[in-house]
């Protein structure tokens, strides 16, 4: 063997070495994140978003207003549901003449009337759970941290880990194919 085709082997032997050391640690979180994007690419099609409802007025100058339907959202989180009523986002939606409230401490989502702030439907929003679990905020989320401290720790790990098994697992598909043309050169040589 020549000392090319050896120096390649060796740095081949070096990349499989490095490509397993970090695929099987990472092997749960990767298949978590793949699990999970999967999920969140496909939440409409199978149903992880609410069905989004309409309210009786598209015609804004007809609604009431921001400040009272917040007061409605918290009032139900805080007598009915008996939880947090600290609200995350307000989203309208315009065309359909309702308001989507998403709450901070729990996944209920309220669709409230724009125009008679009658609540139409209560839901609990998967995909905001597993969007959480993709990212790894779920576990800030449950122990309440301050500025997504694990979420920053995993997505880094993760991250960096793909770029390494990404740059291993270029050279361990690409150094067998140099090594052959390397033994056809040193072939023809003699």
């Amino acid at each position: 063997m020549t000392k090319r085709v050896s120096s390649i082997s060796n740095s081949t032997r070096l990349y499989r070495k490095i490509h397993k050391w970090i695929s099987i640690p990472l092997l749960i979180f990767m298949m978590t994140i793949g699990v999970t994007g999967l999920l969140l690419g496909w939440k409409k099609q199978i149903n992880l978003l609410p069905k989004t409802e309409k309210g009786e007025s598209k015609n804004s100058a007809d609604w009431i207003k921001i400040d009272s339907i917040q007061t409605i959202a918290k009032t139900y989180a805080q007598t009915v549901l008996k939880t947090s009523d600290e609200i995350d986002r307000i989203d309208i939606r315009p065309q359909k003449g309702i308001a989507k409230i998403v709450f901070v401490e729990h996944f209920t989502e309220l669709q409230i009337d724009c125009k008679t702030g009658e609540i139409l439907a209560i839901n609990t929003r998967k995909s905001d759970f597993i969007e959480k679990i993709h990212d790894g905020s779920i576990i800030d989320f449950f122990i309440k941290t301050s500025s997504d401290q694990i979420k920053l720790t995993y997505t880094t790990i993760v991250s960096l880990g793909l770029i390494l098994l990404s740059f291993s697992g270029f050279w361990l598909w690409y150094n067998p194919i140099r090594i052959r043309k390397q033994k056809l050169s040193n072939n023809e040589k003699n």
